[in-house]
C-alpha cells in the first residue's frame, strides 16, 4: 500500500464516526491512483444528500488535506 492510500484511509476512517452518528458508514472499495471509490452503507446508502456528503464534505477535506488531485467516486 503507498503512502498516498495509507494517509487516505486513515483520514476516511477518522471521519468515518460522523456518518455513523447519522446511522450511516462509509466503505473503500478501491483506490486507484488519486480516484477513491466509496460505498456509502445505511442511512447515508440512500441519503439524497449523498452526493453532497461525498463532493462537498469528504472529497473536499482529502484535497485540503492530503492532495488537490484526489477525487472520490461513489460504487453501490
Amino acid at each position: 500500500m503507498s503512502e498516498l492510500e495509507q494517509k487516505i484511509i486513515s483520514r476516511l476512517e477518522e471521519l468515518r464516526v460522523h456518518l455513523q452518528a447519522d446511522g450511516g458508514d462509509l466503505e473503500v472499495v478501491a483506490i486507484k491512483d488519486k480516484v477513491v471509490e466509496l460505498k456509502l452503507r445505511g442511512a447515508c446508502g440512500g441519503c439524497p444528500h449523498a452526493t453532497a456528503t461525498i463532493k462537498g464534505g469528504l472529497e473536499r477535506i482529502l484535497r485540503e488535506e492530503i492532495d488537490p488531485e484526489i477525487t472520490i467516486e461513489r460504487v453501490m
